[in-house]
């Protein structure tokens, strides 16, 4: 079903992408997934750059769901391929790369870029709790990081 939802929403998961330095993409404990930071970036598409400075919100949202879509990739990579194993996503931690005079309102919109693809791909299960927050910098000077906490069916 969510392969079909992915396919029907004409997204492509990317390969997980590994980790950029001494951390694991993801940590299970008990029935729970924690999932590093996954950011903009996928393959050679790179959303970077402020908000406030030279992004916008809707290229803030585009990078989300970049973000989005690394995110899935891990769950696949948690649940040994099987999405259908993700019971919920619990929460989403969104950073997203600001000037402070950014207006604090949009850092929000951006990061429902990622939470509406969550919901449109799990949906009810996609709902979540979530925090946005911006930045001065993020790694390799991306737009967006996002964080996740799922639960999962254990096999």
């Amino acid at each position: 079903m969510i392969k079909k939802r992915l396919k029907d929403l004409g997204l492509t998961l990317p390969e997980a992408a590994a980790p950029v330095a001494n951390y694991v993409p993801y940590v299970i404990s008990g029935n729970m997934v924690f999932i590093s930071g996954q950011i903009s970036k996928i393959g050679d598409n790179t959303i970077g750059g402020r908000l406030g400075e030279d992004l916008t919100v809707e290229q803030g949202q585009e990078a989300a769901k970049l973000s989005a879509l690394n995110l899935i990739a891990q769950m696949k990579a948690a649940c040994g391929g099987d999405l259908s194993r993700v019971k919920r996503v619990v929460k989403l931690g969104g950073f997203v790369q600001a000037l402070p005079s950014a207006t604090q309102a949009d850092i929000p919109k951006v990061i429902n870029g990622c939470s509406d693809i969550m919901v449109a791909v799990f949906g009810d299960a996609g709902r979540h709790a979530r925090f946005a927050v911006s930045a001065p910098s993020l790694p390799l000077d991306v737009a967006v990081e996002i964080d996740a906490v799922i639960e999962i069916t254990l096999p």
